[in-house]
């Protein structure tokens, strides 16, 4: 298995599925992780994790199979700061071809090291990408393995490289894409990598139906090869803490980028309080709409109702969710939405957008176009109005529940394995 994040360095929720997914899997089956960094404390049961951190370039001397430029001849790359929340087409692209470029990197020590940082999205990432690659390309010569099961756009070099050195099926997960965090019109270095990606594997686990039907349209990846895995979630005992106001409270937890939709919160925000003023909505987040918020909060004269907190960390936002009365969650594109079922462990309902993959899961949420703020805001009227229809919900969404966990993902995984790759 390849990954770019995993605990304790993590940038998003990558790192926490990839974690959850491999420690479910470590049940089923031998699971070697390698990742680009790793701490030597760092334990779980049944998981050969590698990190290319703790790796000495001698011992990979001896390792001399090069890449297989035929598997990069179509890729671009280039030289910048990337991150894989923001879409890779605000940057300047080069037309260099990736496959001239990669085979010029020579392992050693100094280049190992790119990985000892806590910030693996800081500098120059398609450096460390390529990297990666080549580096745990020749791991994976020196291990004996069935499947290469690669996560998001990071890892992809790596796994087409080991394809093609091995023979062996690759499979892609699918977190998110560059249509989800750009737009539909959105096209770059990470859109190109993640459609030739796609189109080498043999199979693809997107995390929702939702983001599968955007491979087939966007991409052009035929249905036979994408199959849906959902996303689980960590079981978490509940509390509930009094609230340091009166009023009811709406949470917003999530970036606050184009893709999470906070724009659309302001505005569910503004209807709500136009009906009735005992309400305060809350977004706990960092991203570059946190100015633009401030000041559309302003011009709708709800700034007294509506609060930004910034990067608040897990135990804060579980704090959070122990008081809220209503979560919202009303993203533009969302290839899962762990938060949303978050809040549902904390029994609170839940209003989540149409445009997302865990309303396949959560069945009993209400749910809305992003853009139908209308919808949405009455949605959150008829929640603190009607204490029937809030438990109803509640209830519903704990029903829902007991079939999302990160066991019942590894076991559709292993399924997968056996019914689309002949592996048993």
């Amino acid at each position: 298995m390849l990954g770019w994040e995993f605990p304790p360095v993590i940038n998003g929720g990558l790192g926490v599925a990839c974690h959850d997914l491999c420690a479910s899997l470590a049940k089923e089956a031998q699971v070697s992780m390698i990742i680009p960094k790793s701490s030597l404390g760092f334990k779980v049961a049944n998981l050969n994790l590698i990190g290319l951190n703790q790796i000495d370039a001698v011992t990979l001397k001896d390792i001399t199979k090069e890449y297989s430029n035929e598997v990069f001849k179509d890729i671009r790359y280039i030289e910048s700061n990337l991150n894989p929340y923001i879409p890779s087409g605000l940057v300047e692209q080069s037309t260099s071809d990736l496959s001239k470029y990669i085979t010029k990197i020579k392992i050693n020590q100094e280049q190992l090291e790119v990985f000892n940082i806590d910030d693996l999205y800081g500098g120059d990432v398609i450096e460390k990408v390529k990297v990666f690659g080549k580096i745990a390309a020749r791991v994976a010569d020196t291990m004996d393995f069935d499947i290469i099961h690669a996560h998001d756009w990071m890892t992809m070099i790596a796994g087409m490289e080991i394809k093609s050195r091995t023979g062996k099926p690759l499979v892609l997960h699918i977190h998110s894409l560059e249509i989800d965090r750009g737009g539909e019109h959105s096209r770059g270095w990470v859109f190109d990598m993640e459609k030739q990606g796609m189109e080498y594997a043999d199979l693809i686990m997107p995390v929702s139906d939702f983001t599968g039907n955007i491979i087939k349209k966007y991409y052009g990846i035929p249905a036979h090869k994408i199959h849906t895995v959902h996303n689980g979630i960590r079981p978490v005992t509940p509390f509930r803490r009094p609230k340091p106001f009166k009023e009811k409270m709406v949470l917003f937890v999530g970036r606050l980028t184009r893709q999470k939709g906070p724009e659309y919160f302001v505005d569910i925000a503004h209807k709500v309080l136009s009906e009735r003023e005992d309400v305060r909505f809350v977004m706990a987040g960092t991203g570059e709409f946190h100015k633009p918020l401030i000041d559309r909060s302003s011009k709708l004269k709800i700034g007294n109702r509506f609060h930004l907190t910034g990067f608040l960390n897990l135990d804060k936002v579980r704090s959070l969710l122990s008081m809220a009365d209503v979560y919202v969650m009303p993203s533009v594109s969302e290839p899962f939405g762990l938060s949303a079922v978050e809040a549902v462990q904390f029994g609170i309902p839940c209003v989540i957008s149409k445009q997302s993959g865990v309303a396949e899961v959560l069945k009993g949420s209400l749910k809305f176009d992003y853009w139908d703020t209308y919808r949405a805001a009455d949605y959150i009227v008829n929640l603190l109005e009607r204490p029937v229809l809030h438990q109803k919900i509640v209830e519903d969404a704990f029903v829902d529940l007991k079939h999302i966990s990160w066991d019942h993902s590894a076991k559709r995984v292993i399924s997968l394995y056996q019914s689309q790759l002949n592996i048993g």
